[in-house]
């Protein structure tokens, strides 16, 4: 029985997207279920559909022959030892470990970053990150934390490369900010925008954003900078 991928709406879901690009830029098979979002009231179809799966009742979700894997990290680290030829992590344990460390930050960090600039694929709202980094002093602050990050990654790597040299679970981790700084035209320094452009090319993340384009679904509560489709 192959894997099973449980996401949700690909144009908002930022945390959906992390293992689904893990898994297709790695080459991993899997089977694709969207549980496409109405509401994540307790009562809805999308909450009720989900915890059938995993007690959390949220997305992602990974199943195994029947056995659930919630959490996106949780899936990763699964995935990098059902795995271990994909070479997920890199090779090298301290490397290994800082990769750990910088997936576990996204996961638990950037509040800022992700309240105020909820991932949305298709629209194009600079006029809206200008606003946001005039007057929210933590998204300046979370972005400046990226560029360090990255900035400090990147140096350590041959010019061109990823995070930690090849593709691996933190630039899957990462995928989805850097369709926010593109989303919202968000200031970064030119080595900066440099990967996020990598990024944004993998073939992964291009048929991701590519499904996500496709959608045509507008979900109001993740939209709150537009009042209907085709709006900025």
């Amino acid at each position: 029985m192959p894997l099973q991928l449980i996401i949700g709406n690909k144009n908002y879901s930022s945390w959906s997207m992390r293992p689904w690009v893990l898994m297709r830029q790695a080459g991993i098979p899997f089977e694709e279920v969207q549980i496409r979002f109405d509401s994540f009231e307790a009562d809805s179809v999308f909450k009720q559909r989900v915890k059938a799966i995993n007690p959390v009742g949220k997305v992602p979700a990974l199943v195994d022959d029947g056995f659930a894997i919630w959490d996106s990290l949780a899936i990763a680290e699964y995935l990098a030892e059902r795995f271990p030829e994909r070479q997920l992590w890199p090779a090298d344990a301290r490397a290994r470990a800082r990769a750990r460390s910088v997936c576990a930050e996204m996961h638990s960090g950037f509040s800022a970053l992700r309240n105020h600039c909820p991932m949305n694929i298709e629209a194009s709202l600079p006029e809206v990150g200008a606003l946001l980094w005039r007057d929210q002093a933590g998204l300046r602050a979370d972005v400046a934390r990226l560029v360090a990050m990255w900035t400090e990654l990147l140096a350590a790597q041959p010019a061109g490369s990823l995070l930690f040299g090849d593709f691996g679970i933190a630039d899957a981790f990462y995928a989805p900010v850097c369709t926010r700084i593109r989303t919202y035209a968000l200031p970064v320094p030119p080595e900066v925008q440099a990967y996020v452009d990598r990024v944004l090319a993998l073939p992964g993340v291009q048929a991701w954003v590519g499904d996500a384009l496709a959608e045509k679904d507008f979900i109001d509560f993740d939209e709150p900078y537009r009042l209907r489709p085709g709006t900025r």
